[in-house]
């Protein structure tokens, strides 16, 4: 439209009727404000909760302030390409312990969390769900079953909460049952922080582990 106006020497009106186009498109100014802080926490979102969709990341968002809806939340989750993300662990780089987590300084301030698995003499495999508190090393909970779902899991913890107290921080790696819905919202109502392990990283769990 400029180019045309500058070789023609016309106004915005001549040249918008000759192009066939509406001079509100050419004189709209776009209200939509800086992304970058938003797009940051979606970031930080998924590389951490590597199997969360943008519906997901909506909910997280929502709750912790973000006046946004979930359209806006897809077309930045496909503009950041992170529907294309590679989920596969990348076992071949160094591992090196997280930057960015605090050294517990008392009970119940930070549990780690993660599946033992062994079988019966019949060959049957168990899986024991183990809750170790990083501070005083205490596992208040060695709970065995032979499946596990999210919703087990939320009643383990319950339990254990019911007698110990609720902590602040649990750490879990990326496995389906602590990426639960079930677990999410458990955490949620609890005012409890789920840390999740980056992929291939071990040592972020490293004393569960």
């Amino acid at each position: 439209m400029d180019e045309v106006r500058a070789c023609w020497k016309v106004s915005v009106r001549r040249a918008c009727s000759a192009l066939k186009i509406d001079r509100s498109l050419y004189t709209y100014q776009s209200r939509r404000g800086d992304q970058a802080a938003l797009m940051k926490r979606i970031r930080e979102i998924t590389e951490t909760r590597v199997r969360y969709g943008y519906r997901r990341v909506h909910v997280l968002l929502r709750r912790e302030g973000w006046p946004v809806n979930p359209k806006r939340i897809y077309r930045l989750y496909k503009e950041m390409g992170l529907q294309l993300r590679n989920k596969v662990p990348k076992r071949r780089v160094k591992a090196r312990l997280r930057d960015d987590r605090t050294v517990a300084t008392h009970v119940n301030q930070t549990w780690a969390m993660d599946f033992v698995h062994d079988q019966l003499a019949t060959g049957r495999k168990l899986r024991i769900l183990t809750v170790v508190d990083t501070f005083s090393r205490f596992s208040p909970s060695i709970d065995p079953r032979f499946s596990y779902r999210g919703e087990d899991v939320v009643q383990a913890l319950e339990r254990v909460c019911g007698e110990i107290g609720y902590p602040k921080t649990i750490r879990v790696d990326q496995g389906s049952e602590f990426v639960s819905r079930d677990l999410d919202l458990w955490a949620y109502q609890r005012d409890v922080i789920l840390d999740f392990s980056r992929p291939g990283k071990p040592t972020d769990t490293d004393v569960i582990e």
